[in-house]
């Protein structure tokens, strides 16, 4: 049972034993107005008013612990990081032919000069996106992000259907993450690039909690989502700190066109309309 599970467990049971508590002490303090004797009446009626009250703090924690029992646990014990791994695509085996007749091998000329593989660049914001930074707030180098998990419908964050290939036409994307040890008013980016290419953008200052879930969202016409590898970089200030991968597959959608006026031809030898200015030549002698 996570944290989510075990709050909302202790937030029903809360609710039942305040309405039992509260009920039971209700009827004390009802049945003891029949009693005639003043003192056990008395002692009665303070007995039943003191176990609603206690059912009505009961009500008040049930409530607290519904509003915020979710973020105080999370901020005591964050969220780990899940890993998630990702379909990969299986090529179909060839035919492998078998050759017939055996070369004599021939003498390999080795390179004087060998290539050094290039390194990998680690992902950067673009100055023109760091230029629309807003906050203020000082971003916390320790904050830490889940593996991105890509959905096409994000509504509930405990269930949802994850993959790493779609197929065409998408319109809505969805990559959603877990974090701790957040910043509320700390700037964070979301850089959506397809084969390489930055395709779409977000930068805002974090309005969420210091842990929990979180994502972040792309809609736009089918169009614009076109077969291919996409990436999403997560960015918190200028810190890198978590990427994931999705594939698009299926032919490119086409944008729908736009009409345009057409004009129709006149027919032969007739004038055109009165509406419509006619220019004419002069001829003359000088």
């Amino acid at each position: 049972m996570d944290i989510r599970a075990g709050i909302i467990a202790a937030v029903f049971f809360l609710f039942i034993g305040a309405f039992v508590v509260m009920r039971s002490g209700l009827r004390a303090f009802i049945s003891a107005r029949k009693l005639s004797f003043y003192r056990i009446k008395v002692k009665r009626q303070r007995g039943g008013l003191i176990t609603f009250v206690f059912g009505v703090l009961t009500l008040a924690l049930a409530i607290w612990l519904s509003v915020f029992g979710e973020p105080v646990a999370y901020r005591y014990f964050p969220p780990s990081p899940t890993i998630t791994l990702s379909p990969t695509i299986t090529l179909s085996p060839t035919i492998t032919l078998s050759p017939t007749i055996t070369l004599s091998p021939t003498i390999t000329n080795t390179p004087s000069v060998t290539d050094t593989p290039t390194i990998t660049p680690t992902p950067f914001i673009p100055l023109a996106i760091e230029a629309l930074f807003e906050s203020v707030v000082t971003p916390n180098p320790n904050a830490v992000f889940s593996p991105l998990q890509f959905t096409e419908n994000c509504s509930n964050f405990v269930e949802f259907e994850a993959a790493a290939v779609f197929q065409t036409p998408v319109d809505y994307m969805c990559a959603v993450f877990t974090y701790a040890e957040m910043i509320p008013g700390s700037q964070w980016t979301a850089l959506w690039l397809r084969n390489g290419q930055l395709v779409h953008y977000e930068t805002i200052p974090w309005d969420g909690e210091t842990g929990g879930y979180g994502f972040t969202e792309w809609q736009a016409p089918p169009d614009q989502f076109l077969p291919g590898a996409y990436e999403v970089q997560i960015f918190v200030g200028l810190d890198y700190k978590v990427v994931g991968q999705f594939v698009i597959q299926g032919d490119a959608p086409t944008a729908a066109p736009t009409p345009s006026a057409t004009a129709s031809p006149s027919p032969a030898g007739t004038s055109p309309p009165a509406s419509l200015p006619v220019s004419t030549a002069v001829t003359g002698t000088p």
